[in-house]
């Protein structure tokens, strides 16, 4: 008679278990694709880019963003970072404009990546006040844009290289790229659940005040079309990828993402962002639709032989999870930290709230000195106008701000000074109520990306609370 076989370990079989899912999973990411959808992406990418730097030049943004304001509200950690002199700025818009170009047509396609993504990121970090979540996006797709073989075919590299020519992409390229256009998707809809959102605030003051909106504007003010707008948002956001990726509800996913963009692109000022959606949001369809377009029109060109297996050596699979689990972890910081995050600002950068908050503010300094002579400043003779808007609502700038207040009092002779903010806010047609406490010296807390405890809670109800 067999010896019966001994009994298995358990913890083992769950090693055993992970290890073939690895397996299966760092195959299929090996897996050949048809490069063409990357190719088309690279294309958009570079000629939204190209507009997006020529909307700024021409507009006089340049100037009135990063030349003419005298303070300049700079991220944690990098207020090294200031604008070009002189025409500089000017000059990097240019240069930032060529590279797109040569992005579009994949022209020395990996330098130019490069120097896009830094020269957009040098942008992005010159001024807070200035944050928006699509150049956020922005940065995040250049970076990752830099390890694509986008030019691998229709390019300037592939025609001046024709050995270097190859149809084909390894698939955790194309998932990477679908990953972080469905990341402000998903975590849009997961900002939305909260309690304003869900009793249609702000959306309901923004949409009665566009009542001129084309056919439905006249409905703006109606409670059905209110909640709709709000509830519709949300599950578009939830649920648009899911069903981008299943065949059957593909065409009708994009079709509803197209006019969520279009409506969002008339109703808002968010300049290219409904653009570069609509356009990103194509790469879920099946990674050769841009051939098959052009061979349809008689233009498509015979593909390189298809290879077996592009390898994904374990040094790129591991920092393609570690990017992967940062872009997931850091959108829900703000779970973790107490408070409301539209008021306390805590965790809401970098988290995709887009449209979430109308925020009203005011804000009044305070200086003392050893002394005990007080005196008070005047924002406006440091800050532009949407400066002031932004910092007066947004406790890390206030912070800032009191910070330079305090170094400048120091410079101009009034040694160690005390700086104190009455700041007063209405967050989603709240009534006011006092966003920082008044009797806290800000010039002595430091400035951290960790949470702070002079920030006060919010008390004021919601309307539909009182």
């Amino acid at each position: 008679m067999d010896a019966p076989a001994p009994p298995s370990n358990p913890i083992q079989e769950i090693f055993a278990r992970q290890a073939r899912l690895w397996t299966a999973v760092r195959e299929r990411l090996q897996t050949p694709v048809d490069v063409a959808v990357l190719i088309y992406f690279r294309i958009a990418f570079g000629a939204i880019m190209l507009w997006e730097m020529w909307r700024y030049s021409s507009t006089g943004w340049i100037a009135r963003y990063w030349i003419e304001p005298s303070f300049h509200f700079t991220y944690f950690g990098f207020d090294w970072i200031r604008p070009w002199p002189g025409v500089g700025m000017y000059l990097h818009f240019g240069v930032m404009a060529l590279l797109a170009l040569c992005i579009l047509l994949g022209l020395w396609y990996r330098f130019s990546a490069i120097l896009f993504f830094l020269g957009f990121s040098y942008i992005f970090l010159l001024e807070q006040a200035q944050y928006l979540n699509h150049f956020y996006l922005v940065c995040l797709i250049a970076f990752i844009m830099i390890f694509l073989p986008a030019n691998k075919a229709w390019s300037v590299d592939a025609w001046r290289r024709p050995n270097g020519r190859f149809d084909w992409m390894p698939a955790w390229s194309l998932w990477l790229l679908r990953f972080q256009i469905a990341v402000p998707y998903f975590f849009g809809g997961i900002a939305k659940l909260n309690g304003d959102w869900l009793r249609a605030q702000p959306i309901g003051d923004w949409l009665a005040a566009r009542t001129d909106f084309p056919l439905i504007g006249q409905f703006f003010t109606e409670k059905w079309m209110v909640f709709g707008f709000a509830y519709g948002g949300l599950l578009l956001d939830l649920l648009v990828v899911p069903f981008l990726l299943w065949r059957k509800t593909r065409p009708f996913a994009f079709l509803a993402a197209l006019t969520f963009h279009l409506t969002n692109a008339r109703l808002f000022s968010i300049g290219i962002f409904p653009w570069f959606m609509i356009a990103a949001t194509a790469v879920f369809f099946n990674p050769d639709w841009p051939r098959r377009f052009l061979n349809l029109l008689g233009v498509g060109a015979r593909q390189t032989a298809v290879p077996t297996k592009m390898k994904l050596p374990n040094w790129g699979l591991a920092l393609l999870t570690g990017y992967l689990l940062l872009q997931i972890l850091l959108p829900l910081r703000h779970f973790v930290i107490p408070g409301n995050v539209s008021w306390t600002e805590e965790g809401h950068r970098f988290a995709w709230h887009m449209k979430l908050r109308s925020k009203d503010a005011s804000a009044h300094f305070t200086l003392t000195n050893a002394a005990g002579e007080s005196w008070q400043i005047d924002p406006s003779a440091h800050l532009t106008d949407r400066q002031y808007d932004k910092m007066a609502s947004r406790p890390y700038l206030i912070l800032q701000y009191a910070h330079f207040l305090a170094e400048e009092a120091s410079a101009q002779g009034h040694g160690e000074v005390a700086v104190y903010a009455e700041v007063w806010a209405a967050l989603n047609g709240r009534s006011t109520q006092q966003l920082i406490d008044p009797t806290v010296n800000l010039a002595a807390q430091p400035r951290t990306p960790w949470t702070v405890d002079w920030i006060l809670p919010l008390t004021a109800p919601l309307f539909a609370e009182e």
